[in-house]
C-alpha cells in the first residue's frame, strides 16, 4: 500500500515538475509549445489519413447502395459474380454460374465491374450466363 502510495506522489510530482519550472522561470507560453507538436501531429494524422479513409468508405457505401440487378461484381473473397437480386438492406444474391445462387452480405461486396474495369490491362473473367 505505502509503495503504492509513493509511486502515485513520484508521478504526480513528475507532472507538476515542469509547469513549477516554467512558472518560476518567468517563461509565458510554455504550456502551449508543449502541446504544438501534439497538435501537428494530430494535423498530419487527420489530413493524410482519416480523411482519406472517411472519403473511400464513403464512396464505397455509395457504389452499395447502387447496386442494381445484371450488375457484375468482385466480392472480398475474390468471387466473380452477376447480381440476380437485392434482397432487403443487407442481402445481395449473387449468380456465380447457371443455377448456382450464392446470398450475401452487401458489405462483402468490393467492386462493381464496369466497362472501363474490363478494359484495363487485368482481364476479368466472363461470368456464366
Amino acid at each position: 500500500m505505502r509503495k503504492s502510495v509513493n509511486l502515485l506522489v513520484l508521478l504526480f510530482n513528475l507532472l507538476l515538475l515542469p509547469s513549477v519550472v516554467c512558472a518560476e522561470a518567468g517563461v509565458a507560453g510554455m504550456s502551449f509549445s508543449g502541446f504544438m507538436p501534439l497538435i501537428l501531429i494530430f494535423v498530419f494524422f487527420y489530413l493524410f489519413l482519416i480523411r482519406p479513409q472517411q472519403k473511400k468508405a464513403k464512396e464505397h457505401q455509395k457504389l452499395l447502395n447502387s447496386l442494381k440487378k445484371d450488375d457484375k461484381v468482385i466480392t472480398a473473397g475474390g468471387i466473380y459474380a452477376t447480381v440476380s437480386a437485392v434482397r432487403d438492406n443487407n442481402i445481395v444474391e449473387l449468380k456465380i454460374a447457371n443455377g448456382v445462387y450464392v446470398q450475401v452480405a452487401r458489405q462483402s461486396i468490393s467492386t462493381v465491374v464496369t466497362k472501363e474495369t474490363e478494359n484495363n490491362d487485368t482481364k476479368v473473367p466472363e461470368v456464366v450466363k
